[in-house]
């Protein structure tokens, strides 16, 4: 069922979610970012992120998130910066961006080290995935293709109190948004990163945030694709940066 909300010569529509469930709060209404579109087309962009644009819908992805000038955003697990980067243009100069990252190893520096001279409005945020605090409250906070991997042995975090720390950060009214390759339904979390899948059954993560609170209130299609039979490791041939994917926005009640 889809309702519609006018106001102001600007209407919603909030779209009843795959699988039967309907979000449970309704969309506030919002003036276009024009933002957004100033972030597509940011020069300092690598050329490797606007080749991938054509699979992941930055714009589709950034308009559905709501992302205004001035907010606070987590982007949680931003691997090499695609987000973060269109994220931070986004917010503009009085907005800021928090990238939260894993911290260095020997082997390893975070490529978002990187990325964040160029976007004086990021701070990059390195106590993990878990445990992470901010100097103030959040608007949104953004995790994509990652949620799966919390669950990992290896790493080490209680999900549960994960998903009630990221509850409490946010501002009353903020949203929460997901993008995680989807499994076959029912199919039981990965905890063997050796073995793993990388992949996560919609209907878990929708059971874990509402326990902490939150409230789902859309989701997006534009990243779907019926042609992945959900099995295959997300890695993999001529499935790796096609998965079927589901996007989730999720609410902190106000």
């Amino acid at each position: 069922m889809r309702n519609l909300l006018a106001g102001l010569g600007v209407a919603l529509f909030i779209g009843a979610c795959a699988g039967g469930a309907v979000p449970g709060i309704m969309l506030a209404t919002v003036a276009p970012n024009p933002g957004i579109e100033a972030a597509l087309t940011d020069a300092r962009r690598p050329a490797a992120d606007v080749e991938r644009d054509a699979l992941r819908h930055p714009r589709e992805i950034l308009t559905f998130s709501g992302v205004q000038q001035g907010w606070r955003v987590a982007d949680v697990g931003p691997g090499g910066g695609y987000y973060t980067r269109l994220f931070s243009v986004a917010v503009g100069e009085t907005g800021r961006v928090f990238a939260i990252d894993r911290p260095n190893t020997p082997e390893r520096t975070r490529p978002i080290l990187a990325v964040a001279p160029a976007y004086p409005n990021v701070t990059v945020v390195q106590q993990g995935y878990q445990g992470w605090v901010t100097d103030e409250p959040l608007d949104a906070i953004f995790i994509s293709q990652i949620y799966h991997d919390f669950f990992l042995s290896q790493l080490n975090i209680d999900v549960p109190r994960l998903n009630r720390e990221m509850f409490a950060a946010l501002k009353p009214g903020g949203v929460l948004v997901i993008i995680d390759h989807a499994a076959v339904d029912g199919a039981p979390t990965s905890t063997d990163g050796a073995t793993a899948t990388h992949r996560i059954d919609r209907a878990q993560v929708v059971r874990e945030l509402e326990a902490a609170g939150f409230v789902l209130e859309e989701e997006s299609e534009v990243l779907r694709n019926p042609a992945d039979n959900r099995t295959v490791r997300v890695f993999e041939g001529d499935i790796r940066g096609r998965t079927d994917q589901f996007v989730l926005r999720f609410r902190k009640p106000a």
